[in-house]
């Protein structure tokens, strides 16, 4: 399997369809003299849409990302974009060690869930060496241990209307006068039940630190790590996502990356 998704990335890189292909600014701050102008915008679009096809086509909905062995891991997993919260929200669950925290399951569900984070370290559990692959042009492999995220919408039971799983976050992204900007994202639901998607607690057999997500962050290894948000405190079922901030699912898809973000 892992020579099968070698291939694909390799098939992506070379086409151009991936996202990675284009760096654009990166994953920590929106470079506010980054101008898309239409024409590019159309083409990450374009190309946007071939990933997600060719993702399809190629792999399927199960095919799995590769995983590594613990000798791969040579290094500590890279902190990136907002590695300590400046939120009043945050500081006062982390100064409780998140004892007070809630993991929220709402929208297009028939049984809204709130979760503790010993409820969810209760549930079956996936490990997973994985290599989280940056939009900036960095990789690191680390070990990963979470909730599959399929087992909360089993348990919250999604709507036939839902189509999207849209990722609500503590930490404020940009801030400016018209009102703070938290980060948030989408996958789709093919994505979302994927065996490799977790809610991650652990990270390399510790509990998940401050600067890579804390308490929990998303893992969805078959796409690039903007799409996988850090400091998660509720998950919303969505029929769509046109409405909701900029439009486009995601806070830097609001900003021009694409939406898919496939590897």
């Amino acid at each position: 399997m892992a020579k099968f998704e070698i291939s694909r990335r390799k098939f992506l890189t070379a086409t151009g369809l991936g996202a990675s292909g284009i760096m654009l600014s990166g994953c920590d701050a929106f470079d506010s003299q980054l101008s898309i102008g239409s024409g590019l915008r159309s083409f990450l679009e374009n190309a946007n849409g071939l990933t997600h096809k060719a993702q399809r086509l190629l792999g399927g909905g199960n095919s799995l990302a590769p995983e590594f062995t613990e000798a791969d891991i040579r290094q500590p997993m890279r902190p990136n974009g907002v590695t300590a919260p400046d939120d009043d929200a945050y500081k006062a669950l982390l100064a409780n060690n998140f004892a007070d925290w809630r993991l929220e399951v709402s929208g297009l569900v028939e049984k809204p869930l709130s979760l503790t984070r010993e409820q969810l370290m209760n549930m079956p559990s996936r490990t997973q060496i994985t290599r989280h692959d940056c939009v900036e042009g960095w990789s690191c492999i680390a070990k990963w241990t979470g909730t599959p995220l399929a087992l909360l919408l089993d348990q919250a039971v999604v709507k036939p209307q839902a189509r999207y799983v849209m990722f609500h976050c503590l930490d404020t992204i940009d801030r400016s006068l018209s009102g703070d900007i938290k980060y948030y994202g989408t996958i789709d639901l093919i994505d979302a039940r994927h065996p490799q998607t977790i809610l991650a607690y652990g990270l390399n057999g510790k509990p998940l630190p401050v600067e890579n997500g804390a308490p929990l962050r998303v893992r969805v290894e078959r796409q690039l790590g903007y799409k996988m948000p850090k400091y998660l405190y509720k998950i919303e079922l969505v029929d769509g996502f046109a409405t909701i901030g900029g439009g486009r699912g995601g806070y830097w898809e609001d900003n021009g990356y694409d939406w898919y973000g496939g590897i």
